[in-house]
């Protein structure tokens, strides 16, 4: 091969490299992409309608849909669920006249109207956004189980800062999860798993950082509804009302 030859396979090859580097570079960090699962230890996979929010806190500061609409996101993340959104829910809801999920009765029709496993069904209890903000939420998972006893009302249940062993013995063939729970942010064991999940997001792009997630209200919405699909997808009946947080 002579010089001049071997000048230009020199440059053909220099100049395949400068095209198929960036090319396969691309793939690989394509290929790494992490995305965000929340475990789902108890329920499996399943397909979940979430309904409309219901608003029992006597605050009038927040749009119930808005918050619905987050429920879903969060529950988007978790490992093998298809979310149904809320909006094809509240079409649903629109053709029966009806403006919220307010009985077991309803929410198991609407499960087999959508073709859905189950139904998300929750009430937001307590609404305090100001740092350090305050939000209770109680919330039930209805699976379509006909004929196996009767559900609970998500109303009397707010209401109430138990569930009386009788009325969980009677809904448990039907109610697949539920969680009642006040996430203040003045409680230690709320700032620590608002911690752990800030560092599982974008918190490192907001110059609060992890107070991102405190001083933001819809992301400490956000956070109080990755909590709840955290404690429903791994079948906790009740969480700790006050500051208890489980991994």
């Amino acid at each position: 091969m002579t010089k001049r030859e071997l000048g230009w396979c020199l440059r053909w090859c220099a100049m395949v490299m400068a095209v198929v580097w960036p090319a396969s570079s691309g793939c690989h960090k394509e290929h790494h992409v992490n995305r965000f699962v929340v475990p789902n230890r108890g329920l499996g996979p399943m397909t979940i309608a979430v309904a409309p929010a219901i608003n029992l806190s006597g605050s009038a500061d927040f749009d119930v849909n808005r918050f619905a609409d987050l429920m879903a996101s969060e529950l988007s993340y978790g490992k093998g669920i298809t979310v149904i959104p809320v909006s094809r829910v509240m079409a649903m809801l629109d053709a029966k006249g009806l403006h919220s999920v307010e009985s077991p009765t309803v929410a198991l029709e609407l499960v087999k109207l959508l073709g859905a496993n189950a139904m998300l069904v929750f009430s937001v209890t307590e609404y305090d956004p100001y740092d350090p903000p305050s939000i209770g939420i109680t919330a039930q998972l209805f699976g379509q189980r006909p004929g196996q006893g009767s559900g609970l009302d998500p109303i009397a249940l707010s209401r109430s800062s138990r569930v009386t062993a009788q009325t969980r013995r009677g809904a448990s063939k039907r109610v697949l999860a539920q969680t009642q729970r006040v996430f203040d942010a003045t409680h230690d064991g709320v700032v620590e798993d608002i911690k752990r999940f800030a560092s599982q997001r974008d918190a490192d792009d907001s110059p609060y950082g992890w107070k991102k997630y405190v001083v933001s209200q819809q992301a400490y919405v956000r956070y109080c509804c990755y909590a709840t699909i955290r404690d429903l997808l791994n079948g906790w009946q009740q969480a700790d009302l006050a500051n208890g947080v489980r991994d």
